[in-house]
């Protein structure tokens, strides 16, 4: 442990309860120490007073962005804010699933159910449409489970105390679970069309 001067300031060694420099040898010795304690030098506090003359705003109440479509809006404001964002409009089933969550309060565990339910569907549909282009999603490459076996997968879980091993057993559940339950539902869709067309 090196030793520290006596005449410095270190706010994490016990029994140091104040300063042992005053403000105007702090300031000598290191250069713009206590800029900001003068509220008159400090930039910020211009935006944190009202000023009426000054306020910098042109308006009482922010232009309206253009609503394009019905959006969404939480029954705790009054009304849509002015400003939204527009890059994923709600669309499918999972785009009806968002716009009913909105029914409920956001202090409601529905509202917030809702809308995640709605992004594993959205998962789903993006899959299935994927499924209709050139390059349809790859579930074994794209979940990153062939690095369990280039990357160390076991050595880096056994003999160590990781805290996410308790939820190890369910991500092949969470993971692989909705392809092989819609690549089965697939297969008895397909085995049915071929039946029905025979018989």
């Amino acid at each position: 442990m090196t030793s520290t001067s006596s005449d410095l300031p270190i706010a994490y060694v016990p029994g140091r309860t104040r300063p042992t420099q005053t403000p105007e040898q702090l300031r000598a010795r290191i250069p713009g120490w206590g800029v900001d304690l003068d509220p008159a030098d400090r930039p910020s506090v211009p935006k944190l007073q009202f000023q009426e003359d000054l306020s910098g705003a042109h308006w009482e109440f922010p232009d309206r962005q253009p609503e394009k479509w019905p959006r969404e809006r939480s029954v705790e404001h009054a009304f849509l804010t002015p400003v939204f964002g527009t890059a994923q409009p709600p669309k499918g089933l999972s785009g009806a699933i968002r716009k009913y969550a909105y029914r409920y309060s956001e202090g409601r565990a529905a509202h917030w159910l809702l809308l995640m339910f709605a992004d594993r569907v959205d998962a789903g549909e993006h899959h299935l449409s994927s499924l209709l282009t050139l390059r349809p999603d790859n579930p074994i490459t794209e979940t990153g489970v062939l690095s369990e076996f280039t990357h160390h997968g076991l050595r880096s879980r056994v003999g160590v105390k990781r805290t996410d091993l308790v939820h190890q057993s369910l991500d092949p559940v969470i993971v692989a679970g909705p392809w092989l339950i819609g690549g089965w539902l697939a297969f008895r869709g397909v085995r049915r069309a071929v039946r029905a067309l025979r018989g």
